[in-house]
Formats: structure tokens, sequence, C-alpha cells
């Protein structure tokens, strides 16, 4: 393959594009009753689209940190150059704003909101303390209110929305953590940065531990099911807690990494607990 082309592939990260298009899916899912549209298509288009867009912009804006921890990455490798990958985040953000137009007036100020966010988040929010993660995490919550306004109905998608917040958050700051090293180096001010590694992972310990207690509350109040329950507690919650344990153990660059890594695949469990949890599982019930 082309190395050109296979920087373009890899900048987009189609592993998100696809997260982000499941995530839309199961924002709609949750409405009541559901109907596939070509809205609800559009809406996922959309979102991976500026997903994507997200995720070129903000290697541009991180190609020096990346030189030092990811080498390989398409902008530090030579793959592609920054003036390449700034034209093409500004593609992909239109192309995703573009199709927003086609759902709703909603759905289009959502799209150029979290557009807007995500190009600040790259140039400045993520070496800040804090902030940079809570607007990640805010974003990728977003992405399920988005689904559920194609789909006509958002509320049933604000219980996914906050479980992905949370989940997003803990996350962050353990990258925060496993890149601290090449963040201090071009003084960034990330919580780790800050207030060093203890506090940092105290921090994302109490958020994922505020996490599996939320992952209860839809069980708890008969909104999901036992089968979701069963998911949530075995495929998320047993996982977090061993991820934590092994962040106390041994917080070295090569065990954050296989934590962010678990946690990620992890997300696709979480989505379908959820599932589980809505028509699927009182079928199954």
């Amino acid at each position: 393959m082309n190395s050109k082309i296979a920087g373009y592939l890899l900048i987009v990260r189609p592993v998100n594009m696809l997260l982000a298009c499941l995530s839309v899916y199961l924002g709609a899912w949750t409405a009541q009753p559901f109907t596939f549209s070509i809205k609800i298509a559009l809406a996922c288009a959309s979102a991976a689209f500026i997903l994507a867009a997200g995720n070129v912009i903000n290697d541009y804006f991180d190609v020096e940190i990346d030189r030092l921890n990811k080498p390989n990455r398409p902008l530090p490798s030579g793959k592609l150059t920054r003036k390449s990958a700034l034209w093409f985040a500004i593609i992909l953000f239109t192309f995703g704003v573009f199709l927003s137009i086609f759902i709703s007036r909603i759905s289009f100020w959502l799209a150029t909101l979290v557009s807007v966010g995500l190009f600040f988040y790259g140039y400045r929010l993520k070496r800040t303390v804090l902030w940079g993660n809570f607007s990640v995490s805010l974003f990728s919550a977003l992405v399920f209110v988005y689904g559920g306004l194609a789909a006509g109905s958002w509320t049933g998608s604000v219980i996914p929305a906050g479980f992905a917040f949370f989940f997003h958050l803990g996350r962050e700051i353990i990258k925060d953590i496993e890149d601290m090293e090449a963040d201090n180096a071009r003084a960034a001010r990330t919580l780790p940065v800050v207030f060093g590694t203890f506090k940092a992972s105290l921090a994302a310990t109490i958020v994922f531990c505020l996490l599996i207690v939320l992952t209860i509350v839809p069980y708890m109040t008969g909104i999901y099911g036992k089968i979701y329950i069963i998911v949530v507690s075995v495929g998320v919650d047993f996982v977090i807690l061993c991820s934590l344990f092994f962040l106390w153990r041994n917080p070295s660059s090569n065990t954050l990494k296989r934590i962010s890594t678990v946690l990620k695949i992890d997300m696709i469990v979480g989505l379908a607990a959820v599932v589980l949890g809505t028509r699927i599982g009182s079928v199954l019930e």
C-alpha cells in the first residue's frame, strides 16, 4: 500500500470511527419506538467524519510530542506532512457538519459545536489540567445524544452518554499518565504533570469507581434488566477493577499502554451491555 494512503488511513484511526458509528446507532436505538431511517445513517457518517477530523487535528498539533512517544504515527514518521493533515482535517470537518444539515437544526448546531470544540481541544485544551479530559469526554458522550436526536428522541440516550462520559474521563487521565514524560518535555500542564502520578491515579480511580456505581443504577431502578447487569458487571466493571489493580501495582509505561488498550476494547462490551439492557434484553428474559 502506498505510504501516503496508509498515512491517511492511520491518522483517522478507523477503529475509533467504527466506535463512533456504533455509539450513534446505540443512541438512536434507545429511542422509543426505534425505526431505522436515512437520518440515522447520516448521523453515523457525520459523527465518523467529525471524529476522524478531530483525530487528524489532534495529531497536527501534537506532532512534536508524538516525535518523542509515538514516532511511528503518520506525521512524525513522515508519511504525511502537517499541511496535508491540516487540509484533510478541514475537509473531514466540513463533510461531517454538512451531513448534519440533513438531520435537523439541532443536530447541525451540535455537530458545529463539537467540531469547534475538537479543534480547540487539540490546539489548547488537551494540554491543560482536566479541561482537556472533561471536554473530550463530553464530546464522546454527546455522540449518543446525536444518535438519539437523529431517531427523534434523545432522552433514552442520556444513560449511555453518562456512562461514556465517565469511562472516557477515567481513560483520558490514564493516557495522560502514560504520556507524562513527553507532555512534561513540551510544558503541557496535564493533571499528572501538575499534581503527580499518585493524585492522577487517584483521580482516575475515583472516576471509575463512580462509573461502576452508576452502572448499577439502571438495573436497580428497573430501566435495564438482568442480562444487562450480568454483562456490565462481568464484562465492564470487573475489567475496570482489574485495570485499576494493575494501575496501582505497576504504573509503568507498558502497563499503562496495555490498560488503555484493554479499556478501549471494553467500550464495545459496554455498548453490548446497553443493547442487552433495552429491548433485546427484555425479549431474552
